[in-house]
Parts: structure tokens; C-alpha cells; sequence
């Protein structure tokens, strides 16, 4: 550490300052005498990102929160998990009532604000010094655990005033605010994309007459209740008259290999596999409503050549039909050339027919295709999707012009939620370049 940095940044010993508490044992405490009401009791599966989700936690007594009054919560102390998934860290910033910690988490509480300040500790605490001592406690012999002597050894390094440490946990829980504000609106709006979606797959949009001779025209159709002559009954529920019942394969594209698994036994050897080339896809590209495209695995030119009836196409709907079963999405425009393995289903469609988006989010969400996977897996955990499960499965099937409908509306809310996570991803990274820059002293703070 440079003189100019080492003027600026004090090393602390956390052991000297603060009180490092854990719950000893159980004290006899047992899963069947939680409450209803009474003291939050709080465990490392109770927090999420760096919050406390008071509504999943257990109540105890008030008996049992009194017996270990060193660990009861006060406002501006740290939790932190110790065993099982370690390092997960809370700051108290209320108390909805009286909260205590189970045996799987330690309590470390300032002894006063005078020399370091319980905000920035809980950010310093997020960075790497303490994220390396994590690790190392995770890649141990044993089961995962964090010791209270490890707490009281941590050296923190913060800025001599405690004027600035407030001042840098000011600017990162800015930024922490603003990341949650923004995870609301993604999930606000794929709230709504489900519940739109799910409308619209079971009452469309009415397109009949014109604009002039139809008020509702354009509009979600009424529900059966409200105009049941609008529907018919089908083997999946109630439709809408227009609409057809249609077997997956009948939608597919009149071309050879329109639904195809990739290479498998001699067609592909491993030792084929190359580090650059022609990727091919596996269930580490395909994932609900998303293609991630960092590819591990390619092929030569050569052996793409050979196999080129496995290849895969832009707006092609693939499935992982192995492993982690059933995770569906398309594949985008503009995706470089690749070769389908034999982990996925990939499937080529008709879009005079059927809009591959529409397709993809079915396979994803429609109770009437889980309700089809469910039955042919016989009531248990599909551990595989065979062809014939996919070429049979029913769908609803709107009017291709109420097809393009619907999916504009998707597009749009999926785009939305892509800006969202977009803005998400960037106030992540801002986060961690901040912290590096202000938490090591590399950027001072006034």
C-alpha cells in the first residue's frame, strides 16, 4: 500500500472493536416449538442478496428469545451466515420486532461508531479481503464453517474519519437502492408478461369486423363467462371459436429434420471436439426464454460438414431434453452457425402456421403442456423428453394474424424486461467497480 494510500486508509482489528456473538447450540430448541407470532427468529436461508425477508422467517417464544440475550438484534448490527452456505451477510436496518439469530449465523455488533461505522463494515464485509477468507473456509475439508475467532482476526482497512466511511456506504447503498428499485420493475413486469400471456393464450384478441363496426376490435376478448358464444370447448378448455387444437408435429416445418436431436455415439466422438470451430450447443446454452451463446465446445468444419443435418437455425425452438429437462427458448436472428447436440431437442417451425416465440413460451409455462409432460412422466420427475411426448402435445392454435398480435405484445414486454435487466447488469458492475476503487483507497472521498 502506497504512503499516500496508507495516510488515508487505517487498518482496524474487528476483534477489538466489535462483539462477535452466535447462538450456543440450541439450547434444546425445537422445529416444533415455533409459533405463529412472537420473536423473529432468523437463519442464513433467510436472506436474500444482503436482505432479511422478515415474512420467511420463524417466530419463537418470547421464553426462548430471552434465554440468549446475547444475540438479540439491534438496529445497525451485522448478521452473517457460519455454516452450511457461509458468508451470506445482512445489515439490520430495522427491526419489524424483537429478532434473534438461529445456530447457523453470528451476530457482530460495533462496540460504538466512533472509529468505524456499521455500514461501511457491512460493504468492506462484500469485498474481497472478506470474500477470499469465504472461499477459503468453502474449499476446506469438512462441512463449510465460519468461525467467530475469524471475525475477531479480520483486519479491516476504512478510511481514518469515520465522516468518509458514511460517506462511501452513502454512495454504495445509493447504488444498492437503485439495484433493488430496478429487480422490482423486472419482476413487476414479468408479473404482468405472465398474467398477459396467459390471457391472451386462453381468450386472444378479438380481430373480428373492423375497427369501426367492432369497439372491442384489437382488444382482449371478452371471458368465456362474460361471452360465451365467443368459445368452444376443446380438450384443452374453453377456446375461442376461431382457434384450432393442433398436434406439435403438424406445426413443424415441411422440411427433412425439422425437429432433430444432435450427433450421438459414433457420429461424435469426444475426442472430435476441438477448442475453435463450429460451437455446439448444449443444456449450458438453453435456458427458460434465453440463449446464452458462451460456447465450451466446437467441431471442425469438416465434421459440421457431416452432420449438417443436425444444424440449427435462427428461430429455431430448442429444448434440453437431458439433465435439467424441459428449459425451452428460441434461438435468436443473427446467431453464428451451429450444431445441435444430443442433450436438446431442436425444432424448426412452420411460421405460416405457428410464431416460434409463441411456441417457446407454451413449452415454458402453459398448464396444458406441463400438465402433458407430468402425465407421460407418469407422475414423476421426467428425467428425458422423447419425441413422440413433443410431436403429440396439443396446442392452441389462433389465426396466424392473431398470432402476430400476441406476439407483438410479447415482444414488447419482453423487451421491457431486457432494458430493465440491462440497467440491472450495469449498476452491478458500477457497484463493483466502486467498491474497489473506494474501499482499497484507490479513489478518496472528500
Amino acid at each position: 500500500m502506497s504512503n499516500v494510500i496508507s495516510s488515508y486508509i487505517n487498518k482496524f482489528d474487528l476483534g477489538g472493536l466489535a462483539h462477535v456473538r452466535g447462538r450456543i447450540g440450541w439450547k434444546g430448541l425445537k422445529s416444533n416449538e415455533y409459533v405463529d407470532d412472537g420473536p423473529f427468529l432468523i437463519a442464513g436461508t433467510h436472506i436474500n442478496g444482503d436482505k432479511i425477508q422478515w415474512d420467511e422467517c420463524q417466530h419463537i417464544t418470547e421464553f426462548r428469545y430471552e434465554e440468549s440475550p446475547e444475540i438479540m438484534l439491534k438496529v445497525r448490527d451485522l448478521i452473517i451466515s457460519k455454516d452450511g452456505t457461509i458468508g451470506r451477510i445482512a445489515y439490520v436496518d430495522q427491526l419489524p420486532g424483537p429478532a434473534t439469530i438461529n445456530s447457523t449465523m453470528m451476530l457482530v455488533r460495533l462496540k460504538s461508531q466512533d472509529s468505524l461505522c456499521s455500514q461501511y463494515l457491512f460493504y468492506f464485509l462484500q469485498g474481497e479481503v472478506f470474500q477470499k477468507l469465504v472461499a477459503e473456509r468453502m474449499s476446506g475439508s469438512g462441512v463449510p464453517h465460519l468461525f467467530q475467532a475469524d471475525m475477531k482476526q479480520l483486519i479491516v482497512r476504512a478510511p481514518q474519519d469515520v465522516r468518509k466511511q458514511k460517506k462511501i456506504a452513502k454512495i454504495l447503498t445509493t447504488i444498492d437502492n437503485l439495484t433493488e428499485k430496478t429487480q422490482a420493475l423486472i419482476d413487476k413486469y414479468t408479473a404482468i408478461k405472465q398474467g398477459m400471456m396467459a390471457d391472451l393464450f386462453t381468450r386472444g384478441i378479438d380481430l373480428s369486423g373492423t375497427p369501426d363496426t367492432n369497439p372491442n376490435y384489437g382488444q382482449l376478448r371478452p371471458s368465456y363467462n362474460q361471452a360465451p358464444g365467443q368459445y368452444k370447448k376443446t380438450e384443452l378448455g374453453w377456446l375461442p371459436e376461431e382457434w384450432g387444437v393442433e398436434k406439435l408435429e403438424t406445426l413443424l416445418a415441411k422440411i427433412p429434420s425439422a425437429m432433430r436431436s444432435g450427433p450421438f455415439g459414433s457420429a461424435l466422438l469426444k475426442h472430435e471436439l476441438v477448442e475453435q470451430g463450429i460451437p455446439l450447443l448444449g443444456i449450458d446454452n438453453i435456458f427458460v426464454e434465453k440463449f446464452e451463446n458462451k460456447f465450451k465446445r466446437f467441431v471442425t468444419q469438416e465434421k459440421f460438414n457431416e452432420l449438417s443435418r443436425y444444424s440449427v437455425r435462427s428461430r429455431d425452438v430448442v429444448i434440453t431434453i437431458m439433465g435439467t429437462v424441459g428449459r425451452c427458448c428460441v434461438i435468436p436472428e443473427k446467431t453464428e452457425t451451429s450444431l445441435s447436440s444430443k442433450h436438446l431437442w431442436t425444432m424448426t417451425f412452420d411460421v405460416k402456421k405457428a410464431l416460434p416465440e409463441l411456441i417457446c413460451w407454451q413449452l415454458n409455462y402453459a398448464p396444458w403442456a406441463k400438465s402433458w409432460f407430468y402425465q407421460k412422466s407418469q407422475g414423476g420427475v421426467m428425467d428425458a423428453i422423447q419425441s413422440s411426448t413433443l410431436k403429440s402435445l396439443k396446442l392452441p392454435v389462433p389465426p396466424i394474424q392473431e398470432q402476430k398480435r400476441i406476439h407483438l405484445i410479447y415482444m414488447n414486454l419482453c423487451d421491457r424486461i431486457e432494458q430493465e435487466r440491462i440497467v440491472y447488469s450495469k449498476l452491478k458492475l458500477k457497484k463493483k467497480g466502486l467498491m474497489q476503487d473506494l474501499l482499497t483507497g484507490k479513489v478518496k472521498v472528500a
